[in-house]
């Protein structure tokens, strides 16, 4: 395998991991919103 193509595929992992930990922190970040206060939010969301 060259070294290349090593490094795509360890690039295209960290994307997935990234995408999956900034996925996670908005969940939490909206859970957060509606337990303090859902009234402050809109009320398409």
């Amino acid at each position: 395998m060259p070294p290349s193509e090593l490094h795509q595929r360890k690039r295209a992992k960290n994307l997935t991991v990234a995408g999956i930990l900034l996925a996670l922190i908005v969940l939490f970040f909206i859970i957060t919103i509606i337990k303090l206060g859902g009234a402050s939010a809109p009320a398409g969301m």
